[in-house]
């Protein structure tokens, strides 16, 4: 028996998930018959010990199918575990177990500290939410909302404009917390009732979408910083985030294209330290354009995509208004700018954590180096600050332990932290802490060096890889 989290609370139950069948024979494979079943076409994982065909339930995956991709033909115990609840375990995984693994696999000893910490959260009842950090959340944000549009509407002068303009920029970036605790089922822990909530009040007051933000963020979690797979570090042609991106072109399996260094891209990341911080005040204009995209793409499956629509539509038209109020065009336009300056932070918070760790090519999770837990830890850092200033962070600061345990609500990151350093200091796995602005330089620093080294190859003919690879070149 093990403890898991199910709808926010925490319950006993069977390790391994009762089987759907009454023979009690399972069909015996080994680690590498299952390896091979990585493909579309034939998709099995492993989860404690068990072999599951996935391949008729891709394209169902809440999750989306590249997760499912990614984690073809691997042992996705500790992925599985941190990302369901028990509910999963007892009644969708039976109906897709095939057999079991035939050689014994032991975990390693880090592994199982991790697991325990899992464990001792969960005794705790630290996955189930406190509802009064949530209502007095919610009231932060609604003074927020609508100190902005006092001073936005109800004030005649430019100077208090600009002030609601800074408020409302504060009120994304604050609301951007919420919205990242709804997409990970961490507020109410219904898959259904967060995306919802996510779909309605994220769309109609950020502006983004949640079946868009879910289906990149799922995927960034699984494979952080996988240069094929990762979205969250494929900003070509606009950044190159270090300079192993710039080595080779690569095909991106999320936007399936090719990224190289043509003209265009090497123009921008030879600029990128002096672009960085004016595209980040900008960034969020392209999440809204990501936003209808995902809503008119037919690609994906996508919950809620109706009422996405029209919530996306009314932030549109509700924003546009409060613009339009101002004293004249030019202060409309600076609102406009202000406003997304200031959650221009926000995206600041977001990159400072991952865009300097450890990036790698082809596939990860394949022995004890590169299992779930160390690869977190390598491609994740934590921002260092006083808990007074928790709120200013939205969570963010504690990325390690989401990583780690992404259901697990953000007020209880902070206790986590503490357990997985005293892991980390036991087994000699390098944990990742910086100030904020500290995070900052060693971004932008890294960003320096890239562009210098774009700089130093020049722009040369990109090269044909359809043709060179016909006439065996390279």
């Amino acid at each position: 028996m093990t403890f898991k989290h199910d709808r926010g609370e925490t319950k006993l139950v069977p390790l391994v998930p009762k089987k759907s069948t009454k023979n009690e024979t399972l069909e015996q494979y080994t680690m590498a018959q299952v390896a091979k079943k990585c493909t579309p076409e034939e998709l099995w994982i492993i989860v404690q010990g068990r072999v599951y065909d996935v391949t008729n339930y891709v394209e169902k995956h809440p999750g989306g199918r590249l997760v499912l991709h990614a984690m073809g033909g691997k042992d996705c115990t500790d992925v599985f575990a941190n990302y369901h609840q028990a509910r999963v375990y007892q009644t969708m995984l039976p109906a897709y177990c095939i057999g079991e693994i035939k050689e014994e696999v032991e975990a390693y000893l880090h592994v199982k500290d991790f697991r325990q910490i899992e464990q001792d959260l969960l005794q705790q009842g630290l996955f189930e939410t406190n509802p009064h950090y949530y209502h007095r959340m919610y009231m932060w944000l609604a003074s927020l909302f609508l100190a902005s549009l006092y001073c936005s509407l109800l004030c005649s002068s430019t100077a208090a404009h600009m002030v609601g303009a800074v408020l409302m920029g504060f009120f994304w970036q604050q609301f951007a917390g919420v919205g990242h605790d709804v997409g990970h089922s961490s507020v109410s822990h219904n898959f259904y009732t967060d995306h919802w909530n996510g779909s309605l009040f994220g769309c109609l007051f950020m502006g983004i979408s949640t079946g868009w933000w879910k289906r990149t963020h799922n995927l960034h979690h699984v494979v952080c910083n996988s240069i094929e797979n990762d979205p969250d570090i494929q900003h070509m042609p606009v950044l190159a985030v270090q300079p192993k991106i710039i080595e080779k072109p690569f095909w991106s399996n999320y936007h399936q294209r090719l990224m190289q260094m043509d003209a265009v891209t090497s123009f921008f990341v030879r600029n990128q330290h002096i672009l960085f911080f004016p595209l980040m005040g900008v960034a969020r204009f392209n999440l809204y354009i990501q936003s209808w995209i995902m809503i008119f793409s037919k690609d994906f499956k996508m919950y809620n995509r109706g009422l996405e629509a029209a919530a996306l539509t009314t932030f549109l038209v509700w924003v546009l208004a409060v613009a339009l109020c101002m004293n004249s065009w030019a202060e409309s336009v600076a609102w406009v700018l202000l406003s997304h300056a200031v959650a221009g932070v926000l995206h600041i918070q977001i990159v400072i954590s991952h865009w300097t760790m450890e990036c790698y090519r082809g596939s990860a999770y394949n022995n004890a180096d590169d299992e779930w837990y160390k690869m977190q830890l390598a491609t994740t850092m934590n921002i260092d600050c006083y808990e007074w200033m928790d709120f200013l962070h939205i969570g963010l600061q504690f990325q390690i332990e989401h990583h780690l345990f992404p259901m697990l609500p953000r007020h209880n990151l902070r206790i986590a932290r503490k357990m997985v350093k005293e892991v980390c200091q036991k087994h000699g796995i390098p944990y990742h802490e910086k100030s904020f602005f500290g995070a900052v330089r060693c971004t932008y620093d890294l960003l320096c060096v890239t562009a210098a080294e774009a700089r130093a190859r020049g722009h040369t003919k990109v090269p044909n890889l359809i043709a060179d690879g016909m006439n065996a070149q390279g």
